[in-house]
């Protein structure tokens, strides 16, 4: 072989095989796209207070012909970098809805997995969370949880209680509807039947309580309805349906939730003339 052989073996490119070429394509244009929606992301207001009705997992490991639970796997990892992403970017509170009452209702197999999993989770991410200064809540029925669970759950508050940082807030076992029954239990038992109940007291009441209300609803997998989920504290918030599956939900689908909801004008009962007089 000789030296200008050589020389022009070097400078040819490589072929890339059809699949290699498409993969490269999508990740030029995956790149491109994240460019774009965070300089469209106006940093000075983000919402403070993000909700997520995750839903898709078992659709996705079906379209897969795998079983249900491995959709809940892959969903644990899009929660963990969800989470990741709000902390950076600087949002104050992340609200889950990771099961819900009615989930009671499922196959006891794929419910012992979860119950599982959710210990299985903390167990892996309190020292990350308190790393990285996050806060740990938890708001539903937390006593209906199996004991390892709940003992995992109460571990991460008193763990991370003392954390400033960004608030991880998964609903276990939670349903708006009880929610609000178990409020007026409270106030009636504190006040009386016959007692004065205000909206900042019924607010006090709730399972969120500290909490702001969310700004920012989102519910993936295409499905359009509020499921039982903060009721209440939903009065005021923006909704945000996507077709995406849980699973597959990555940053450029919630840097476009964002960048959706800061083109939403917020009047909460006003004009949009008094809210120019306003600010």
């Amino acid at each position: 072989m000789t030296g200008i052989q050589e020389v022009n073996e070097e400078r040819e490119s490589p072929v890339l095989s059809g699949s290699a070429a498409r993969k490269q394509g999508n990740m030029k244009n995956k790149q491109d796209v994240l460019r774009e929606l965070n300089a469209q992301v106006d940093k000075n207001s983000l919402p403070k207070h993000i909700a997520i009705i995750m839903d898709g997992n078992g659709r996705w490991a079906l379209r897969r012909k795998l079983p249900r639970i491995a959709g809940h796997k892959k969903g644990a990892e899009t929660v963990r970098r969800v989470t990741e992403q709000c902390r950076q970017m600087g949002v104050a509170v992340l609200t889950l809805f990771a099961f819900s009452d009615e989930n009671w209702g499922r196959p006891k197999e794929e419910v012992g997995f979860l119950m599982d999993m959710l210990g299985s989770y903390l167990k892996a991410e309190i020292n990350t969370m308190k790393k990285n200064g996050i806060r740990f809540r938890a708001i539903g029925r937390i006593e209906r949880l199996p004991m390892a669970a709940q003992s995992w759950v109460q571990k991460a508050i008193s763990e991370t209680a003392g954390n400033t940082g960004m608030i991880l807030n998964l609903a276990l076992s939670y349903g708006g509807r009880g929610e609000i029954v178990e409020a007026i239990k409270r106030l009636r038992s504190t006040n009386g039947a016959a007692g004065e109940i205000t909206e900042e007291m019924f607010s006090s009441s709730l399972d969120t309580a500290g909490l702001p209300d969310p700004d920012l609803i989102i519910r993936t997998s295409g499905e359009k309805r509020m499921s039982n989920f903060l009721l209440w504290q939903a009065a005021y918030s923006e909704l945000y349906f996507t077709d995406t599956l849980w699973p597959e939900f990555e940053e450029k689908d919630l840097l476009a939730a964002i960048v959706d909801y800061q083109g939403r004008q917020r009047r909460f009962g006003l004009t949009q003339e008094q809210l120019v007089q306003k600010h």
